[in-house]
């Protein structure tokens, strides 16, 4: 009786645990929290891809918190396009309160898995504008340009069964819309204040990815705030479009200013800016942009050895050098966070080091070529004559214990105190002390 007593125990105690011991109950979930603030630019596809490689590695859901008056077009469709390949269900959230999500902004909303907004927000304003120097912006009335840009928005709502009449709108008569208005309209599923609100508010959402169907299990899951790569936060600066822009115009004039007028330094700082101008519009890309800094980097370090001192060349060299290392410094490893710091040290040190190996040796350089060269030292100087030195005879004298041939045009007897007054190939001119004296 006592030993069925036990094991009736025994198998009560592992019955309650059980939950306890499951991977489910003993993982609490996770969904990533991913700001795409400001102008959409190219930065903000970095942005996302970077996060979505991030959670697709995970499995884990992205919540895209919005905030933003708009942006380009072409970075807008392709984030569009990596939140259609998304493998993790991507909920487009438009926060905080009394946030925007304007033109690209409701474009990328409308194209999530889920769309939810914060109170007293605001979408809409989807009409393309065109930029011009001499007139600003411009909205675009071309028909073909709207047509398809409204058969765009339209498609993305109906793919996930919003409303297509309001996504036309949106572009044909820039319609806006409070939070209240677009769940009224069927634009968005959820309006929550809070993200936590927004978790408990979408659990057990069914949502088709590209893998298939994926419920999800949000409530009360660990919110993770994604923080962009260093190579990333260089990246925003740089692609702010107003920077980009005056990085590339000073760039091209400065460049052509310093090859017209070489030795000022302007080909320098031309050379520079516009490769940061061609990274931050997008032009090159961010790795191909990091390559060509860091091999102008190079060419500007080893031009320094040529230069006198250690100024804009090397300076410009150095700066460049480390500032592709860190555009191109890769954001995801399997590695522990030790190894990280030790790859983010490797990062900075090995610049670094290159840095001061190419101060030295510039250093070395401008002081070889501030010395007085050989000649200009030994005139002036004084020797002894070894034996008789007269405008016939060439004759040994002695400088500072070593023994030269020399010439003179007056008479030296041996012992006589000369001065060195020039060199001729092998041949010191020198002349006696005594004549200078007199």
């Amino acid at each position: 009786m006592h030993r069925f007593s036990f094991l009736l125990l025994v198998l009560v105690a592992v019955t309650l645990s059980a939950p306890l011991l499951s991977p489910a109950a003993a993982q609490q979930p996770e969904v990533l929290v991913v700001r795409l603030e400001g102008t959409i630019t190219t930065m903000s596809v970095e942005l996302v891809n970077e996060a979505l490689a991030y959670a697709e590695a995970r499995n884990q859901p992205v919540v895209l918190t919005l905030d933003t008056p708009g942006g380009n077009l072409d970075a807008t469709q392709k984030i569009i396009a990596a939140i259609e390949r998304a493998e993790v269900p991507i909920i487009g959230y438009v926060y905080p309160p009394g946030a925007t999500a304007w033109s690209a902004g409701t474009y990328i909303l409308l194209s999530t898995h889920i769309a939810a907004m914060a109170p007293h927000t605001i979408i809409g304003s989807a009409q393309p504008v065109a930029f011009s120097p001499f007139g600003g912006s411009q909205p675009i009335n071309d028909t073909k340009v709207l047509n398809a840009l409204e058969a765009y928005m339209a498609e993305r709502a109906r793919a996930h069964g919003r409303n297509e009449t309001a996504a036309r709108l949106f572009v044909t008569e820039n319609l806006n819309l409070g939070a209240e208005e677009a769940m009224e309209m069927g634009v968005v599923e959820v309006v929550a204040p809070a993200l936590e609100d927004l978790l408990a508010e979408i659990d057990g959402f069914s949502v088709e990815t590209v893998k298939g169907e994926y419920v999800l299990r949000s409530r009360g899951a660990e919110l993770v705030r994604w923080t962009p790569s260093p190579g990333l936060l260089v990246f925003k600066i740089l692609s702010e479009p107003m920077l980009a822009f005056i990085f590339f115009t000073v760039g091209m004039y400065a460049l052509i200013f310093g090859l017209t007028s070489p030795g000022a330094g302007g080909e320098v700082i031309g050379a520079v800016l516009l490769v940061l101008g061609l990274i931050g519009l997008g032009i090159t890309g961010i790795n191909v942009g990091a390559l060509i800094l860091m091999v102008l980097g190079a060419a500007l370090l080893l031009a320094e050895l040529f230069t006198p001192g250690f100024g804009i060349v090397g300076g410009s060299g150095f700066a460049c050098m480390l500032l592709g290392a860190v555009l191109l410094f890769p954001s995801q490893w399997s590695v522990s966070p030790e190894w990280l710091n030790l790859l983010y040290a490797a990062l900075i040190s090995a610049p670094l080091a290159i840095g001061v190996f190419f101060i030295f040796a510039a250093y070395k350089v401008l002081k070889a070529r501030r010395m007085k060269p050989a000649m200009g030292i030994i005139v002036g100087e004084e020797g002894e004559a070894l034996e008789e030195v007269t405008p016939e005879k060439v004759g040994f004298i002695r400088y500072k214990g070593e023994y030269w041939k020399a010439k003179s045009a007056v008479p030296i007897k041996p012992g006589e105190k000369v001065e060195i007054i020039g060199k001729e190939g092998p041949l010191l001119v020198v002349k006696p002390k005594k004549t200078r004296e007199g």
